[in-house]
């Protein structure tokens, strides 16, 4: 069984990169009940359309990780969007980082380096998520890196939460520290978002999904967006 933080966020192009974020979110999630996978959104920021400027989830399932790691990287889209009235195709992207949940045995986070703040959750789940502040955010000093957890229904499980996505931040940077290169993995992947530094371009008008790492093309776009992922990870999978 592997586990797998999942993170997506907005780039470039404005409300139709929220949009393709989404699209995203929705790829991974089709493709993890596919698998028979879990996927549970831990933390998210959602827009009007269907769009998250920030997605976070975790994904639990036998290769959960391994399958998905080639994802991480910026997306790129180039389509006539929703909110375009000419008719004209727009670019745009998405960043991706797919990180291994560390258990706490395997990474210790110090206690004092954290700044815990609780707050009123914005997400699913009725009625009484909203009135009391379950929602966390946790601030590791040190680094300045920032987590939250804000889609369970109890302060001790969105607390949980968070420093799981905490320690798999904290423990992929301290990875690359020992490699001698000076920015994390999620740094790494993901890059600035901008629309140069792409992984793969999903190319609506020609149908067609490219892969630039590998030189790989792959088509009909909507059914591997409906999260028919299979050609692309058994083409990963090819290429170890």
């Amino acid at each position: 069984m592997e586990k797998a933080i999942l993170e997506i966020r907005a780039g470039a192009g404005g409300d139709e990169a929220a949009i393709f974020a989404g699209d995203l979110a929705r790829m991974y999630e089709r493709y993890a009940a596919r698998r028979g996978w879990k996927f549970v959104v831990l933390d998210m920021n959602q827009t009007s359309l269907n769009g998250y400027k920030t997605l976070v989830g975790r994904i639990e399932g036998d290769g959960a990780y391994s399958d998905l790691k080639q994802e991480a990287g910026v997306h790129r889209v180039q389509r006539i969007p929703e909110t375009e009235k000419a008719g004209r195709v727009h670019t745009s992207t998405a960043s991706v980082a797919v990180m291994p949940v560390v258990e706490p045995r395997e990474f210790d986070v110090n206690p004092n380096d954290l700044q815990i703040e609780f707050f009123r959750s914005s997400g699913p789940g009725g009625q009484n998520v909203n009135k009391v502040e379950t929602a966390v955010r946790i601030i590791h000093k040190p680094t300045g890196v920032v987590v939250s957890s804000q889609t369970e229904r109890s302060q001790s499980a969105n607390k949980e939460q968070a420093l799981s996505i905490l320690r798999s931040k904290l423990y992929e940077a301290q990875k690359e520290m020992e490699e001698s290169k000076m920015t994390g993995l999620r740094r790494e992947q993901i890059g600035s978002a901008e629309r140069s530094e792409k992984i793969r371009t999903y190319n609506f008008p020609q149908d067609r999904i490219t892969d630039h790492r590998i030189n790989k093309k792959w088509h009909h776009i909507e059914k591997i967006m409906g999260g028919d992922m299979d050609p692309i990870v058994k083409e990963f999978k090819a290429q170890n």
